[in-house]
């Protein structure tokens, strides 16, 4: 699908510093005069953001089926394409997402064991024929994430309703890592590997080298 805009998605596993990086591209290309939209997933919109929460944090999705949380995690998907990705880059935006659907291959499909036809199968209904033009998975060690996640709880603590996907086991984000391991390898065109575990300000110029040249 060949649109005017640039679709830049940045995934990873949990305290990789997305967000914060797509906060300071965003800046940096605003800077230069450019017309950009951020946005997350699960969420970006009304609907999708009140299935962020049950996702994530409402007490009544805790225990949820795998085949479940796929399916939630692609109606927001769908709704975000529809209503926010698709139209931002037909008048020529800058679109930076906090997660998309390789996501959903490495958690739902490596980290929970679906079958990974029946995902691709889900995320070909959610997206069409949008793909990114770049995607850049954020490595971070394993004993880093791990002190990340524990500061994160404890700001939680405090400020905001736990998050369900912190509270699993190595084995399951052992599991995801694998997952973003081969998407990086199936597609190396379109993916960048950028090591997350250094300083904020080393990160972001790896993050910038890693997508510089699609402007």
């Amino acid at each position: 699908m060949s649109l005017p805009g640039r679709f830049i998605t940045l995934e990873g596993g949990e305290a990789a510093g997305k967000s914060t990086q797509i906060a300071r591209l965003a800046e940096r290309l605003r800077r230069q005069g450019r017309s950009v939209l951020e946005l997350r997933e699960p969420g970006g919109t009304p609907l999708g953001e009140k299935i962020r929460h049950l996702l994530k944090h409402d007490p009544d999705g805790r225990g949820m089926s795998p085949e479940t949380e796929l399916l939630l995690m692609n109606a927001s998907r769908a709704e975000l394409v529809r209503q926010r990705i698709l139209p931002a880059l037909q008048s020529g935006q800058i679109v930076l997402c906090d997660r998309f659907y390789d996501s959903t291959v490495a958690y739902q499909g490596f980290g929970r064991g679906l079958d990974l036809a029946a995902v691709q199968s889900v995320i070909q209904l959610a997206v069409g024929g949008l793909r990114p033009d770049r995607t850049l998975w954020l490595d971070v060690a394993p004993e880093i994430a791990r002190t990340r996640l524990a500061g994160r709880k404890a700001a939680q603590a405090t400020s905001e309703p736990s998050d369900r996907f912190d509270e699993e086991q190595e084995a399951f984000f052992a599991r995801v890592t694998q997952g973003f391991r081969e998407a990086f390898h199936a597609e190396p065109d379109r993916w960048r590997h950028v090591d997350a575990g250094g300083s904020l300000e080393c990160v972001e110029e790896a993050v910038w080298s890693a997508i510089s040249d699609l402007f």
